[in-house]
């Protein structure tokens, strides 16, 4: 394991659940399913979609979180709360702030989710921040400390610019402690 790389354990893109800007909520949460059917029980789940540009490139990505929030009416205040936080109010004070400007109508109405299915996932989707990435030849080492300090459920693996697949945090996760497990302590 000491020699593994970040291309041992990636999940190549043509593996993995894509669509393409301008795709509805709907089709890509189909395509999120689709790939997941072609796992088995021996491999995790995808738990994310990546949104290409026309040219096939990598543009952003949807995690359920993110897909949730898209149904919640007013989730980009969420990100309003992120930047409070960095003026250490107290989680408690945060919490209320949550509840206070959360939508009073029920999420999970027909009509409004009718209308949320056809939202277009560029509207939601979170576009890569620069410490996201990883090369495919980096070591484990390397992924590693960029998922912790990050706080990343994944990375995207590069070749050059391009990115060619997912190192996901569960893969790592298992690799790592698959090794472990064969200490007797």
């Amino acid at each position: 394991m000491e020699n593994s790389s970040v291309k041992d354990l990636m999940i190549p893109i043509s593996e993995y659940a894509t669509v393409v800007l301008g795709t509805a909520l709907a089709d890509a949460v189909t395509a999120l399913e689709k790939a997941q059917e072609a796992y088995t029980a021996s491999k995790y789940q995808h738990r994310a979609i990546l949104v290409l540009d026309n040219n096939g490139n990598v543009v952003g990505k949807i995690g359920q979180l993110r897909a949730l929030e898209a149904i919640e009416p007013k989730y980009d205040f969420n990100d309003k709360i992120e930047e409070i936080k960095n003026y250490n109010f107290s989680e408690k004070y945060l919490a209320q702030l949550r509840n206070k400007f959360r939508s009073e109508e029920p999420i999970l109405k027909t009509e409004n989710l009718k209308v949320i299915a056809t939202k277009k996932v560029e509207e939601f989707m979170q576009k890569p921040s620069p410490g996201e990435f990883v090369a495919e030849n980096c070591s484990l080492d390397t992924a590693i400390h960029k998922l912790v300090a990050g706080r990343h459920q994944s990375l995207l693996v590069t070749r050059k610019e391009k990115i060619i697949g997912i190192l996901r945090m569960t893969d790592v996760f298992a690799a790592v402690f698959h090794e472990i497990r064969v200490f007797d302590v």
